[in-house]
């Protein structure tokens, strides 16, 4: 059932990457929403990259909601990889979100961090990927290697995207993966969820997603053959019909 006014399709980034990485999925939304323009545009829904600060988990989360609140109309909102924790702390208590859609991403419950669940079942080698190089004297930038990144980020696309991958990705702080949720009200307790991810995903195992979708009471679940972290780039079909599926639904 449509919404009287239709949600804004807010799409996050995690860490690693940056807006972009959205491309192929909004290249899909649009088509979607050019098709229908002729015979029903009271369904068409405006599509927005966020960008993510990437520093600290709260202050990144605040920033978020003020995007929303801009925005001006109810939200779905869609989350990549870390990005999965600021929406979860973003949209909590949000009456301007209608529901959530998370992309290989992490569902937090309260005092969780990205780094506790990362390796709460076994698959993850982001680890031994990662460089650190301090910011200022209080914190590190975490990047995946150049060499790395191809096997660990995104194994299924072809080598040369994943290098122009690497050099465009964002840096995360330390800080940002190591913080524990604050709410003590994950807005997946409150609002529907959708979970798409990869099978072969190195950052978050499949393992972990599939317990997070289960506790969060997924309304729909995808779990791609095969596919991997970089799931927007190299899965955007899928991922376009996930948030299309949780469209449907508000």
């Amino acid at each position: 059932m449509s919404h009287p006014s239709n949600p804004t399709i807010a799409l996050l980034h995690g860490a690693f990457t940056e807006s972009a990485s959205w491309n192929p999925v909004i290249e899909r939304l649009h088509h979607h929403t050019t098709t229908l323009l002729a015979s029903r545009p009271h369904e068409i829904s405006r599509v927005v990259a966020i960008a993510n600060p990437l520093r600290d988990l709260a202050a990144d989360a605040a920033y978020v909601r003020h995007v929303i609140g801009a925005i001006g109309t109810p939200v779905l909102l869609v989350a990549h990889s870390y990005g999965g924790m600021v929406i979860t702390e973003a949209a909590a208590g949000n009456d301007a979100v209608l529901g959530l859609v998370y992309v290989n991403a992490f569902a937090p419950d309260s005092g969780e961090s990205a780094f506790e669940l990362s390796t709460r079942f076994p698959g993850s080698t982001l680890t031994s990927a990662l460089a650190a190089y301090p910011v200022g004297t209080e914190d590190d930038e975490l990047v995946i290697r150049p060499d790395a990144y191809h096997h660990q980020f995104a194994a299924d696309i072809p080598s040369d995207q994943a290098a122009l991958m690497a050099i465009t990705q964002r840096p995360v702080t330390h800080r940002a993966l190591s913080s524990g949720l604050p709410t003590t009200t994950p807005a997946w307790k409150d609002l529907p969820s959708w979970f798409v991810f990869g099978e072969q995903d190195l950052n978050i195992p499949a393992a972990l997603e599939r317990f997070l979708a289960h506790r969060a009471g997924s309304k729909g679940t995808t779990e791609v053959p095969g596919g991997s972290h970089a799931l927007p780039v190299s899965a955007p079909d899928a991922v376009a019909a996930t948030i299309l599926d949780a469209l449907a639904a508000m």
